[in-house]
């Protein structure tokens, strides 16, 4: 299976990674500065280091495709809890249709990822 054309995807996952990097440490903030700051470190350094060959350009820890929606996952929920608990209404609201587009285009990827024969084309 050939690698997606993911131009569009990439660029709503970007905004909502970029999303779950901003609200998810302004809400931890409230009760400790400690979490937020492992917040950024595990929403930034966990999928700067792991990713799936065929992914990513460089790899530094090689990991299967389930991995890598998993992180994703992880992304997009933080940044849907992240902004309704930091956030106006207005703000929670837009993420959360920002975070469901996400999730309907990154559905090509994902079944790349999780296909036995993957190709980059």
């Amino acid at each position: 299976m050939e690698r997606p054309d993911d131009r569009i995807p990439s660029v709503l996952r970007f905004a909502a990674e970029l999303v779950a990097w901003v609200a998810t440490p302004w809400a931890l903030s409230k009760y400790s500065w400690l979490l937020a700051v492992l917040a950024v470190v595990v929403l930034i350094g966990l999928p700067t280091v792991f990713s799936t060959p065929g992914d990513k350009a460089q790899v530094i820890v090689p990991v299967s495709g389930t991995v890598t929606i998993l992180l994703v996952l992880l992304q997009l929920t933080a940044a849907a809890i992240g902004a309704w608990s930091a956030w106006p209404v207005y703000a929670a609201v837009l993420v959360s249709f920002l975070v469901a587009a996400t999730l309907v285009t990154e559905r090509r990827r994902w079944r790349w990822l999780l296909s036995e024969d993957r190709r980059t084309g």
